[in-house]
């Protein structure tokens, strides 16, 4: 298995079917814990028909074998996929974990699904009493952001349970270049600064800004 999770963090694709080709001739391929960790090596080396191969022959799957097959299409760029995933996971009545709404949210922000992600960040809490972590907050920030509903998602960063955080505002701040909101895009970077001082990335990132603004002159 630490093979595996190697491979899946160098997204050495080569080198994890090799590895899965001695799994099955060792007879253990149909171990769940096994089979999670290729679903997951996978999706994480992009090789999403393998990964839905592995998912679907396991003859019984836990949270952690839905969670990465959820991953998988997230992470791959295939939200609407990922999410069909969630409500099988549903319809099979397996309880989700924090780590599964991280990649449900996830994939609501990169596909733009705002009123699902919405829907699924309410359900968390009132459905299975999970309370949202910092990542799940990541998730919906970036998703109102890329919705162009800055408000809520600056109101969100400032009222994170866990106190102040660079990469909320870094997620506020690509919004703005994306939606040309020169006045928040320097306020988001004045609390950059603020926190992390020698970051002279979001001082890049805010003359982008304005150059997406036409504002020539001040970036």
């Amino acid at each position: 298995i630490s093979i595996l999770d190697a491979c899946a963090n160098l997204a050495a694709l080569a080198e994890g079917k090799k590895s899965h080709a001695m799994i099955v001739d060792s007879g253990f391929d149909m171990d769940i814990v096994v089979g999670n960790s290729l679903v997951n090596m996978y999706g994480k080396c992009g090789s999403l028909d393998d990964a839905r191969a592995v998912f679907y022959k396991l003859p019984e799957r836990n949270v952690v074998s839905w969670t990465a097959m959820i991953a998988a299409y997230s992470q791959n760029g295939h939200g609407k996929e990922a999410l069909e995933v969630f409500r099988q996971m549903q319809l099979k009545g397996v309880q989700p974990n924090k780590v599964t709404f991280v990649n449900v949210l996830s994939a609501c922000s990169h596909t733009g699904l705002l009123d699902d992600g919405l829907r699924y960040f309410c359900s968390m809490t009132k459905d299975y009493a999970i309370i949202p972590t910092v990542e799940h907050f990541l998730c919906m920030i970036d998703l109102l952001g890329r919705a162009g509903r800055l408000d809520e998602a600056e109101y969100l960063v400032n009222n994170l349970p866990s106190g102040p955080y660079a990469a909320p505002w870094m997620s506020v701040l690509g919004a703005c270049k994306i939606h040309r909101d020169v006045e928040r895009g320097a306020r988001a970077v004045e609390h950059i600064l603020e926190l992390n001082p020698m970051n002279a990335t979001p001082l890049i990132l805010l003359s982008n800004v304005y150059a997406a603004a036409g504002k020539w002159d001040d970036a």
